[in-house]
């Protein structure tokens, strides 16, 4: 099932399978949304829980003892979600747990995605409940991938992300087999101060994992100058940026953890940015886009 927002500025669709993003649309119509090929990526902006990318050997214990078993960035991306509310300028998707997700993550809860227009934009929350007797852990983060070029005659190295502050971090070394991050080999970040140049060599390894960034907003512009986009994440502590080799699109993606990392154990507590939520406690997270 699919629900569309607009209000003549965007016109955006969320579609229940994953709870997420199908379309993001500009006032011109414009598909700004990366739009599945099978033999690139079918993916388009899942959402990330109860982990954000992947577990040493899918696999963590919990401080007390619970067993943890979960694919990279968790299973709310393959479930189909119910409708929570709608009205005009916004929809609730709702996931919650059940059998299946309890074999694999042993904690009650109800994740609802709320999608709110806000002028040329859309605000993004992720509002994680928990709804067993113990103590809950976990992560949650976004993963929209956005078309590179938009405009005929562009290519995609007419592209960058600007960030919102002159950035000098280095980052960590991600382990392509596993999907996991070598800590022990941090390495210059390939931002160039605040300009990220866009390039397919730029993913022909992997992702870029910001875990020390300063910036909590970026944007997506072209040669010329021009914003395409602005993605704000103040309460998201690391951005990853993603491509494929062959893909005409960036993922920009704000998360509340990371992968396992090489100074890590496999306690779920123990991983970085893990939030732990009080029985009955609702805790929220999200971000936003605008459209430019």
């Amino acid at each position: 099932m699919e629900y569309t927002l607009s209000n003549g500025r965007i016109s955006v669709t969320l579609t229940t399978l994953g709870g997420t993003f199908s379309s993001i649309r500009d006032a011109a119509g414009t598909e700004r949304l990366w739009q599945p090929n099978p033999d690139v990526w079918t993916g388009q902006a899942p959402i990330c829980f109860p982990i954000c990318g992947g577990l040493r050997d899918g696999h963590a214990t919990t401080l007390s003892g619970k067993e943890v078993e979960l694919p990279r960035h968790g299973f709310a991306r393959k479930h189909e979600f119910a409708l929570g509310e709608k009205d005009d300028g916004s929809v609730s998707l709702v996931l919650e747990s059940d059998e299946k997700t309890l074999a694999q993550y042993p904690f009650p809860f109800r994740l609802v995605a709320r999608y709110q227009l806000e002028g040329d934009g859309i605000r993004v929350t992720y509002a994680v409940t928990n709804t067993g007797t113990e103590p809950m852990p976990f992560f949650v983060g976004g993963h929209p991938a956005f078309r590179v070029p938009v405009r005929d005659g562009e290519s995609y190295d007419d592209y960058r992300i600007e960030f919102e502050h002159e950035e000098t971090c280095d980052v960590p070394t991600p382990e392509v087999d596993t999907g996991l991050i070598d800590e022990a080999h941090r390495m210059a970040g390939p931002q160039k101060g605040a300009t990220l140049p866009l390039a397919h060599e730029l993913f022909s390894v992997a992702e870029t994992i910001y875990d020390r960034l300063e910036s909590r907003e970026v944007t997506l512009s072209n040669a010329d100058g021009s914003v395409l986009l602005r993605e704000t994440f103040p309460d998201m502590p690391y951005l990853i940026v993603w491509s494929k080799p062959t893909g005409d699109f960036v993922a920009i993606e704000p998360w509340s953890g990371l992968s396992t990392c090489s100074d890590e154990d496999d306690v779920l507590e123990h991983k970085r940015g893990c939030i732990v939520a009080a029985p009955g406690e609702t805790v929220e997270r999200g971000f936003s886009i605008r459209l430019s």
